[in-house]
């Protein structure tokens, strides 16, 4: 039995993860384009010792179909920027890692590298990013630059023809990411003096050009941010299957992974793993945390939480699918479910709360007191920085001189 304890990061979306949650009783709709709203979601995360929020972003508005637009008018529809918006919760929270999702299919790397350095200034060093490729055709749309075909229903039930379309677009998210690192590494750490008596600001000769040459782009660097408070902020990434699972152990600190049991769970981590073997990636000197998925409806009541869910699904007009696994019941229940998990080999969890703020709260006041009383999570922050919470050690910049 594993006796670390559990990591807990929440997903932010919306009014929340059921397509009807803007319907709900204590729901609020008429703030959710307010920083506000946001603030105090974060805020009580953050008071529950949470290690981090995700906050989703998208290119189109969004759509209840993975491939293109619909024309729905009864689910919520329009985003914040989510980066702008981590920017904003910032200064309003003190511990909780922030990781904003932003699109790397139409973004210049120069662009997100910058924005994810000042999110990890604004933030005293608690940011994190989730890279997000596109291939929708809307999306492609909006800038003009490429073309990116229609995937058609056809294509979304050929699982070897969506890998085929999307592994280029998972080979030019990996460059993005290194040229973010390269260009987060490219201040040394004592590039800045500020010495105003010898009137040096920087020591230029700690300031390199990254020269990246790849495929898609060149970057020459350096940052016009100096090094990021973490020296590299967190990179987070959604993955379930072969090729995401490639992208995440060349790419990321932290995977995201959605399987739909406990078996699955098992085979899933084990996969992840065989990649990082296969991939080169060593996982001693260069870890990859895992976590799990879970969608979750929660109620203490016995059934309650059942009848709250087919209420939603009455409204949404169809049961909730997703992605990720969902859990449907007690805080006691699901904290059963975490603990077997995490003895399966999951480092944490992602809980997506079907309704904001009620199953927020049910995490937080409810999940997260009976996780401590097992002695599976923190009674308080021990660390200062994102990568502090995880566990991972801030890195050297590459350019630095032993």
């Amino acid at each position: 039995m594993r006796k670390s304890n559990i990591h807990l990061g929440l997903a932010l979306q919306g009014a929340g993860w059921h397509p009807a949650a803007w319907r709900e009783p204590d729901a609020r709709p008429h703030d959710l384009f307010t920083a506000p709203y946001w603030a105090d979601l974060a805020i009580e995360a953050e008071q529950a010792l949470l290690d981090f929020v995700t906050i989703e972003d998208t290119l189109g508005l969004q759509t209840a179909t993975i491939h293109r637009p619909d024309t729905r008018t009864d689910q919520v529809r329009g985003d914040l920027d989510a980066v702008l918006l981590a920017a904003r919760l910032g200064p309003l929270t003190r511990h909780i890692g922030l990781i904003p999702t932003a699109n790397v299919t139409h973004t210049e790397p120069f662009h997100l590298a910058t924005a994810i350095a000042t999110l990890d200034y604004a933030s005293s060093g608690r940011a994190g990013w989730r890279p997000q490729i596109s291939a929708r055709a809307s999306d492609a749309a909006h800038f003009g630059r490429r073309v990116t075909p229609q995937l058609t229903d056809n294509d979304v039930l050929a699982p070897e023809r969506i890998a085929a379309r999307l592994r280029p677009l998972f080979d030019e998210a990996r460059d993005v990411v290194e040229v973010a690192r390269r260009l987060w590494d490219s201040w040394e750490d004592d590039a800045e003096i500020r010495d105003t008596t010898s009137g040096r600001f920087i020591d230029h000769a700690k300031l390199h050009h990254i020269n990246f040459e790849g495929e898609h782009f060149s970057v020459k660097g350096p940052a016009i941010t100096p090094r990021p408070p973490q020296g590299q902020p967190v990179v987070a990434s959604l993955a379930h299957a072969d090729i995401p699972y490639e992208f995440a152990t060349a790419a990321s600190d932290v995977v995201f992974v959605t399987p739909a049991d406990r078996t699955q769970a098992a085979t899933t981590i084990a996969e992840v793993a065989a990649t990082a073997s296969r991939t080169g990636r060593d996982t001693t000197t260069r870890p990859l945390r895992i976590f799990a998925d879970l969608v979750v409806v929660i109620d203490d009541e016995p059934g309650l939480a059942a009848s709250r869910k087919e209420r939603l699904d009455t409204n949404a007009g169809n049961p909730l699918t997703s992605d990720a696994a969902i859990f449907v019941g007690t805080s006691s229940e699901l904290a059963d479910l975490l603990l077997d998990w995490h003895e399966a080999g999951f480092d944490g969890f992602r809980l997506r709360p079907a309704v904001l703020p009620h199953d927020l709260i049910a995490i937080t006041r409810k999940l997260v007191p009976e996780l401590q009383r097992r002695g599976l999570f923190r009674e308080h922050y021990s660390a200062t920085t994102l990568r502090g919470h995880l566990g991972l050690s801030r890195p050297k910049s590459r350019f630095a001189v032993a």
